[in-house]
């Protein structure tokens, strides 16, 4: 590292971890255009599959809650703390051993180990099971963004850098709404008796037989299904994919430091407030996301007493497509109006989030679906702009020397407060309220008289409509927290372009 600093580069291009150049330069990115397009693709095909695995919890929130006989609040636990507990913790300790070792062998044994839990989850035969089964799956999944991360500020240079991470962030719509529709359908239109004369039809009469088929539910199959491809992936990330030399892209003054301790890491950190006020802004809305989302797909049935696979559909509808839009749409105006409007990045969610609040409170409060969907589609639209500076601000404020650990920190945060908090709080709310409103609507029910069978149909009525109100107003609630997301968006945009240093 010794020699002409217009040349910094071409000694690391060649190190052991780069394996050889691949083409590019330190101007452009590492590997050629597209073969950068391919890891990006790849990249996002793992998120893609993250997230159907972490998501599909949320479709079977009511067949597991019968099949179990749990509440809601139980249900919460389920999709938030058994997630979100040791995701959070094992994060950090995972991003520092990548800060100096093979991400992507990091990201395929991670996406592996991930896949495999989430098949157990299948075959868990308590609710404390299923329980332990899920904290497998987060312990996988935690493997996965901090060396993503990583890599894509290798690969891609600072200029295209918000476009990437919000391509790679599009694996959170997307994956959630094949994670929907797909398991949607499996749980309407599979179950064990339909699984065992298709594989008969196959002349799988083995496997046919290999199993109690008539007594496995719908739900369990799904997790089977979506579960067994990322084990393939994992395969063909690890064969197809190259490790990028470290800090290929960053300003030839950071070449060949030392690296950097996590309490250096948390100091650099701590003096970037535009960084602590953006993490809060996420943090609060993937709080609300994350709780909302638990129970969306309850609320379509409870509210609008559509079926399961119905309401998975139109949540996907709303979901996919226009998340996509919005997800991709802020990392592409942060790039190309960067230099115009340096505060760009913390802004556009600023005003989205402040103008979907109101959508998305009318559109649970309409009795039409087919009016409120629209509503909700632009609202959702509008919201997803947040994921963007989820990545592009902790990767931008540090260089690459702590990038994993900065984007294990910055989730660390937003998981255990978001994701560990939303659906268990959300859940313990709207079972307050149903219990409210069925108090309110006959003194002489309870929670737990509504779970006895033979009721009349005075007393059924009234189980449900108390049910569904108490998910429709925790639902409402939660979304107005979105303003106060929206300050801490507006307080970050103060400093960012010092923060990231443009």
């Amino acid at each position: 590292m010794k020699g002409s600093i217009k040349q910094p580069h071409k000694s690391i291009s060649l190190g052991a971890e780069g394996k050889g150049s691949a083409g590019g330069s330190p101007d452009t990115g590492y590997g050629t255009t597209i073969y950068r397009k391919y890891v990006l693709g790849a990249l996002l095909t793992v998120y893609f599959f993250n997230f159907i695995d972490r998501t599909i919890i949320n479709i079977l929130t009511e067949p597991i809650k019968q099949a179990f006989g749990v509440e809601d609040w139980q249900m919460g636990l389920l999709g938030g703390p058994a997630f979100a507990v040791l995701y959070t913790f094992i994060g950090i300790p995972i991003a520092r051993f990548s800060e100096k070792n093979h991400r992507v062998w990091i990201i395929a044994g991670s996406v592996a180990l991930w896949s495999l839990m989430t098949v157990l989850c299948g075959f868990a035969t308590s609710f404390v099971a299923l329980f332990i089964f899920r904290i497998g799956v987060s312990i996988g999944e935690a493997g996965c963004s901090p060396p993503a991360n990583s890599i894509i500020a290798d690969y891609f240079i600072p200029a295209k850098r918000s476009t990437a991470v919000s391509t790679y962030a599009l694996g959170i719509p997307l994956g959630s709404m094949v994670a929907y529709a797909f398991g949607g359908y499996i749980v309407s239109s599979l179950n064990g008796a339909a699984v065992a004369a298709i594989l008969s039809s196959w002349g799988w009469i083995w496997a046919a037989n290999a199993l109690d088929w008539q007594n496995i539910e719908g739900w369990r199959i799904a997790f089977v299904v979506v579960g067994l491809p990322g084990i393939i992936v994992a395969m063909i990330f690890k064969n197809t994919v190259k490790e990028p030399p470290r800090g290929y892209t960053d300003p030839p003054e950071m070449q060949g430091k030392e690296p950097v301790s996590f309490a250096e890491v948390l100091k650099i950190l701590a003096k970037k407030p535009s960084y602590w006020h953006i993490t809060m802004g996420v943090t609060i809305a993937s709080f609300v996301n994350y709780g909302v989302g638990q129970f969306f797909v309850s609320f379509l049935i409870r509210t609008h007493e559509i079926s399961i696979f119905d309401a998975s559909i139109k949540f996907a509808m709303v979901l996919a497509v226009m998340a996509a839009i919005g997800t991709f749409m802020s990392g592409y105006l942060a790039d190309r109006y960067s230099k115009r409007y340096p505060k760009a990045l913390a802004l556009i969610p600023m005003v989205a989030l402040l103008s979907s609040t109101p959508m998305f409170i009318i559109g649970y409060l309409l009795d039409s679906l087919l009016v409120a969907i629209p509503i909700l589609m632009v609202g959702t639209m509008l919201l997803y702009t947040f994921l963007c500076p989820l990545y592009a601000v902790p990767s931008g404020v540090v260089d690459s020397r702590m990038r994993a650990t900065s984007v294990a920190v910055t989730l660390f945060i937003v998981n255990l407060l978001g994701y560990g908090l939303g659906p268990p709080i959300i859940g313990a709310l709207s079972t307050i309220l149903n219990s409210t409103f069925l108090t309110g609507i006959d003194p002489s029910l309870t929670l737990e008289a509504c779970r006895a069978t033979g009721l009349s149909v005075a007393a059924q009525t009234a189980c449900n409509t108390a049910n569904a109100e108490g998910l429709q107003w925790s639902m409402i609630i939660f979304k107005c927290l979105y303003i106060w997301a929206a300050l801490h968006f507006y307080l970050g945009s103060r400093t960012l372009q010092r923060d990231m240093g443009r």
